[in-house]
C-alpha cells in the first residue's frame, strides 16, 4: 500500500498552524488535569503502539517499499500521528511502550521530546508506559520513565504513591470521570490501569522477556477493590464495578489463545512474543472482574482483539516507521471509544458500551474492523 500523498512536512506545518505551540512551563506540567466523559457522552482513546523513535529525520525506516526508503524516516512516525489526532480528535493518548528505540537512539531524552512531541503540542492529556527498548539508550529504565513524567500534558507516574516496593517503573492507574454535572461527576466510571510488563528475564535459567510481578498484581488488586468500593458506595452506589481498561506492552501468554476463528484483526507475527513464564495476572484480572479489555503492543505485525474469559485482548497494531513491519502492509494506530448511557431522568450516566476500531496510514486514513468489546447487554461483538 503506497504512503501517504501528503509529505511529511506538509503535514507537520498543518498541524503546527492547528495546535500553535504553548508555553513549556513547570507550573503548567504540573497543573493537575482530570480526565472526564465529555457533553456527548463519549470519551476516545487513541493507542499508539511501537514508535520506534530515534534520532529525526537520520533515521531510515524499516520494511516499506522500495519507492518510500530513499524519503522515509522517523518524520513518517511523526507526521501519522499528528494525521491520528487531527482525525479522530481524542480525549486522552496512550502509547504502550517501545516509544523510542534505544539502541539507534543517540539521546533518549531527545528522542523522548521528539516521540511525544504532537501529543504535547496538542495539548491532550497522554499517558505512557514502557517498553523493553525504551532504556537501551542513555537513561535507565527509571530514567526514561522519570524524564516522560516531566514532560507537559502527561498524566503519566513513575509509580503508584503509597507503594513501597512494586517491581519496574510506570506502574499506575487514573480514573475516568462522569459527564460534569451529572449524578456521576465525581465517581469514576472508567478505569485505566498502566504497568510495566517488563524488558527480558533476569532470572537465572529463565530466558526471554520480562513478565508482570507480584508486587504488581498485588497493586492491581488492592487499586480495583479501592475503586470497586468507591463506585459500589455513595453517593448514587452502583450494583457493579466500573469498567476498566488495562495497558501495557508485553502480550501475556494469553494471547496464544486464538485462532482465525474467534478474533477480529491478523495475527502475521510468527508466534506470540510474550514471556515464558505466566505470572498470572491474567487470572488476577478475570477475579477482579471489572477489567473488559487489555491494550498491547510489542508484536508488530499483530493487530487482533480476541474475547477471552470475559475479557477482550488487543494489540494496537505497529506504527512506527523505523520498526520492523511488512513492507505494503500499512502502519496502524487503535481507537477505543466508551460511550455513557442515558438515565431516566434524561441525563449521562454510566458506560454503556466500549467499541474500537483501527485507522491505517494510508491516503485516506482507512478505518477498518470496528467491533463492541463490551456492552452493559453482551460481552462483545461485531458492529
Amino acid at each position: 500500500m503506497s504512503m501517504p500523498v501528503l509529505s511529511p512536512l506538509f503535514l507537520i506545518l498543518l498541524f503546527s498552524l492547528t495546535f500553535p505551540p504553548t508555553k513549556s512551563t513547570a507550573v503548567q506540567r504540573n497543573q493537575p488535569m482530570r480526565l472526564r466523559f465529555g457533553k456527548n457522552g463519549e470519551f476516545k482513546i487513541l493507542q499508539v503502539a511501537d514508535m520506534h523513535y530515534a534520532n529525526g529525520k537520520s533515521t531510515p525506516c524499516e520494511d516499506v517499499l522500495p519507492d518510500q526508503i530513499s524519503s522515509c524516516s522517523d518524520l513518517n512516525t511523526t507526521a501519522f500521528l499528528r494525521r491520528m489526532i487531527l482525525a479522530e480528535k481524542p480525549d486522552f493518548i496512550v502509547f504502550t511502550g517501545d516509544n523510542i528505540f534505544g539502541y539507534d537512539a543517540t539521546d533518549a531524552a531527545k528522542s523522548l521530546d521528539a516521540a511525544f512531541a504532537p501529543a504535547i503540542a496538542s495539548n491532550i492529556p497522554w499517558a505512557a508506559v514502557l517498553g523493553n527498548h525504551d532504556q537501551e539508550s542513555t537513561l535507565s529504565r527509571e530514567g526514561v520513565m522519570k524524564h516522560i513524567v516531566g514532560l507537559k500534558s502527561t498524566l503519566s507516574k513513575v509509580n503508584p504513591s503509597g507503594m513501597k516496593t512494586i517491581n519496574g517503573f510506570g506502574n499506575y492507574n487514573l480514573e475516568v470521570s462522569g459527564v460534569k454535572g451529572s449524578d456521576f461527576e465525581n465517581k469514576s466510571v472508567l478505569n485505566l490501569y498502566f504497568l510495566d510488563s517488563g524488558d527480558y528475564s533476569t532470572v537465572p535459567g529463565i530466558y526471554g522477556y520480562g513478565w508482570i510481578k507480584p508486587s504488581q498484581q498485588f497493586w492491581f488488586q488492592l487499586t480495583s477493590a479501592m475503586l470497586k468500593r468507591a463506585y459500589t458506595g455513595k453517593p448514587f452506589p452502583q450494583k457493579t464495578a466500573a469498567p476498566g481498561l488495562t495497558f501495557f506492552h508485553i502480550p501475556l501468554p494469553e494471547y496464544s489463545s486464538f485462532d482465525a476463528s474467534n478474533y477480529t484483526g491478523v495475527l502475521q507475527d510468527v508466534g506470540i512474543s510474550s514471556p515464558s513464564v505466566n505470572s498470572g495476572f491474567f487470572t488476577a484480572m478475570v477475579e477482579a472482574g471489572d477489567v473488559k479489555a487489555v491494550f498491547t503492543g510489542h508484536d508488530h505485525l499483530n493487530d487482533f482483539c480476541g474475547l477471552l474469559t470475559g475479557i477482550n485482548l488487543c494489540y494496537g497494531g505497529g506504527f512506527g516507521y523505523h520498526a520492523y513491519g511488512k513492507a505494503g502492509w500499512s502502519r496502524r494506530a487503535r481507537v477505543v471509544v466508551a460511550n455513557l448511557e442515558r438515565t431516566a431522568k434524561g441525563n449521562w450516566g454510566s458506560v454503556k458500551s466500549i467499541r474500537t476500531w483501527k485507522r491505517l496510514d494510508d491516503k485516506h486514513l482507512t478505518r477498518i474492523d470496528s467491533q463492541v468489546l463490551w456492552s452493559k447487554n453482551s460481552l462483545g461483538g461485531d458492529l
